[in-house]
Parts: structure tokens; C-alpha cells; sequence
């Protein structure tokens, strides 16, 4: 944990829970919606993956666990926030103290990023001008501004990431919006009837609120799937 990176929360999450799983299996959609709620409710990486220590103690207790393997986060989610609470009044300065340590960051690689990200943003532009042409303007315009926080990367000072995560953080939830507003109701029902199924076992475990923070994730992440669209925040930079 030494050398760990503030905006690597995900990947961090990712990779402990395969571990405890046993299993290299891929993140479901689910999955990731959960992480974002943590991340975005401002649980610190200590917290989450204390929390799943927990949860696995528990589940491996319970009858369940002696015939089958514990497969989502879901069932993690009360003891990730117990840990949270418990960790709560020295999780904040441990915070920024691990965001001034991201400036290790090399500012070449974060434009390789920006670079990347671009090129995603670029072709859905190009996919959706045809036939979704309000969604493409909106692309276009997000676009226009990550390319112009570039200039960021080409001083000779140091770059402020917490100022920068900010303005890319800006810049997603324009993009959530977009296409919140914009996407036909077929599409819309279809996600909702994925998470509905893949919350059904979680309901009673979970408390409304929640619930309430996962489905909407889910369904933002699955909509920037369905357009092929890049995640722009540093926590998605690895």
C-alpha cells in the first residue's frame, strides 16, 4: 500500500476482490456501479477493501459459502460503509495526503490518456451524427474541452490533479447528462430491466438509498457502453 496511487481506487478494488475470490473473472456491470457508489460517497480504498475482508469472513461463516463462492460486491456493500464510518475522521486527511502523492503522475503519460480518450470521444461523434445528431453535438462539445485542459500538461509547474479531476468530473456528468436526456426508451427500459435482475438477490441487504446510488450507476456506466463512450475522470487513468 505504500506506493498506492489516490486515483487507481477502482483497479485496486478490482484486483483485491479477485483475490479473495480466487478467481480472475471480469468486473460485471454491477459490480462496477458499486465501486463508483464508494467512491463517490467518498470511502477511502482502506475502507472498501477492509470492508470486503468482512464480508468474506462472514459469507465463508454462513451456510452459503460452504458450496459456493461469493460473486459480487453487492453482498460486500454494508460492510464496506460500516468500515467506512469507523475509518471516517482519519480517512480525510489520509485522503489528501494521497492525492498530494499522485503527482508522481508523469504528465506524458496523463496526455496519453487525454490522447485516448479523444480518439473514444471522436468516433461515437461519428457514429451518432447520423442518427442521434443532438448526442453528437454534445460529444463534440466535451471533446472541445478535454482537448483544451491539455494545456495543462504543457507547463513547466506542478500540476494541480485535485483541480484537474475536478474539471474532468464536470466534463462526465455533461456526458451522463447528454445522454440521459437523449437515449430512446427501449434502450433505457433494457437497462433497467438488467439491473432490476441483477439486484433482485441484493434487495433486502441493501438499504434504499443504496440501492437508490447503484442503479443509478449502473445505469450511467451502461449507457457509456451502449455509445462506446470513455470514462474522463483520474480514476479510471491506470
Amino acid at each position: 500500500m505504500e506506493n498506492w496511487n489516490y486515483f487507481n481506487y477502482f483497479t485496486e478494488i478490482e484486483e483485491y476482490f479477485w483475490k479473495k475470490r480466487g478467481a480472475h473473472l471480469l468486473v460485471s456491470p454491477l459490480d462496477w456501479a458499486i465501486m463508483e457508489t464508494w467512491q463517490k460517497a467518498g470511502v477511502p480504498l482502506e475502507a472498501a477493501l477492509k470492508g470486503i475482508d468482512h464480508a468474506f469472513e462472514s459469507y465463508q461463516r454462513s451456510r452459503r459459502g460452504a458450496n459456493k463462492p461469493l460473486k459480487s460486491l453487492a453482498y460486500c456493500t454494508d460492510a464496506v460503509l460500516e468500515a467506512a464510518e469507523e475509518a471516517q475522521e482519519s480517512s480525510a486527511g489520509a485522503v489528501r495526503s494521497k492525492a498530494a502523492e499522485s503527482e508522481t503522475l508523469r504528465k506524458e503519460d496523463l496526455q496519453n490518456y487525454f490522447d485516448a480518450n479523444v480518439g473514444r470521444l471522436e468516433k461515437a461523434t461519428e457514429r451518432c451524427r447520423t442518427s442521434q445528431p443532438a448526442v453528437c453535438v454534445l460529444i463534440q462539445d466535451v471533446t472541445i474541452s478535454l482537448q483544451s485542459l491539455t494545456v495543462l500538461l504543457t507547463g513547466t509547474g506542478n500540476l494541480d490533479l485535485e483541480d484537474l479531476e475536478r474539471r474532468l468530473t464536470i466534463l462526465d456528468d455533461k456526458l451522463h447528462a447528454a445522454l440521459l436526456s437523449h437515449a430512446n426508451e427501449e434502450l433505457m427500459l433494457k437497462i433497467r430491466r438488467e439491473v432490476d435482475s441483477q439486484l433482485a438477490a441484493y434487495r433486502r441487504k441493501m438499504k434504499r438509498e443504496q440501492l437508490a446510488l447503484v442503479e443509478k450507476q449502473y445505469l450511467q456506466k451502461r449507457l457509456l457502453d451502449e455509445y462506446q463512450l470513455p470514462r474522463l475522470s483520474l480514476f479510471y487513468f491506470s
